[in-house]
């Protein structure tokens, strides 16, 4: 007879997105006081994420009324022929470019998140970082505050975008192994 452990469903391990905030007047504006902090926050797999001041559209709101109604999203997805999952970010607002590491996005730009980035706009830093999981149906964001500046402190590497052709040419010399 087997025992209850051997006949216990695998617990599936669920995506987690953890996002660092940093705001230089936090202290006096309390802009991220609609957050949840240390805290587990799980979304379904399917649900586009927004991020913005207007409470009516958006899950994560910012106290701020320099912040667009709706100024970026984010949405969980699996790659293609792949087991991993991932996160794409879309900025959503008119009036300020959304900074992923050192990659601008205008209006409905989107890009894939890496595992980890800094993600920017007005006097906003956001430090993200994927933990992976198994679980399709769910995934889970965690808000952490910071009291310095993120974007000094993390020393993020940038990346460079890509172009087109998907070639990238650097003015620095390109190490080959000869047997490439």
């Amino acid at each position: 007879m087997a025992n209850p452990f051997e006949t216990t469903d695998t617990e599936e391990t669920v995506t987690c997105l953890c996002i660092t905030v940093y705001h230089p007047e936090q202290e006096q504006k309390q802009v991220f006081r609609a957050l949840k902090f240390c805290q587990h926050q799980q979304l379904r797999a399917d649900e586009l994420v927004k991020f913005g001041r207007d409470t009516n559209f958006c899950l994560f709101n910012f106290v701020d009324g320099r912040v667009s109604r709706i100024q970026f999203a984010l949405h969980f997805f699996k790659h293609f022929n792949n087991t991993e999952f991932g996160f794409e970010i879309k900025n959503l607002s008119k009036k300020v470019k959304l900074i992923v590491d050192n990659v601008e996005l205008a209006y409905l730009n989107k890009v894939d998140l890496p595992e980890i980035c800094l993600v920017r706009f007005g006097d906003y830093e956001m430090l993200m970082q994927k933990q992976g999981g198994q679980s399709e149906n769910y995934f889970e964001i965690r808000f952490e505050l910071a009291k310095t500046p993120l974007w000094q402190d993390q020393r993020v590497p940038l990346r460079q975008p890509i172009p087109e052709s998907g070639t990238f040419y650097s003015d620095s010399p390109l190490e080959v192994d000869e047997d490439e």
